[in-house]
């Protein structure tokens, strides 16, 4: 599952609303959005993101988050580190070969610690 698709399907379950019901409503099959939610499908377009924020009815940071969490959810990641230092490419490797071998708190520490170092760096 992606964080998109956790955040939909966590939307979906606070209001009680069926996935079919949804689907129909912004214009994709359920097949898609069941997908969608469990990280079968790539990041939804923009258009898409756009019409599941005005079928929650979500606003401001809620509707930042959804956009966030779409931009952040493609389950097939590639990285391109020709042009980087061998550190980074080391590094993506590394990730890439043992990213199933962490647990949820070792993901959230080393994602907390990226994030950390990017803000330094802003």
């Amino acid at each position: 599952m992606t964080p998109f698709g956790e955040k939909l399907r966590a939307l979906r379950a606070e209001r009680g609303l069926r996935q079919k019901d949804m689907a129909q409503a912004i214009g994709v099959s359920a097949a898609y959005l069941s997908a969608l939610e469990h990280g079968r499908r790539g990041a939804p377009t923009w258009t898409l993101i756009q019409k599941i924020i005005g079928y929650f009815n979500v606003i401001w940071d809620d509707a930042e988050e959804l956009a966030r969490l779409a931009e952040a959810s493609h389950p097939r990641v590639r990285l391109d580190t020709s042009g980087l230092s061998p550190a980074a490419t080391e590094l993506a490797n590394l990730l890439a070969e043992n990213i199933e071998k962490l647990d949820e708190a070792e993901l959230a520490r080393i994602t907390g610690s990226i994030r950390a170092a990017l803000e330094r760096r802003e």
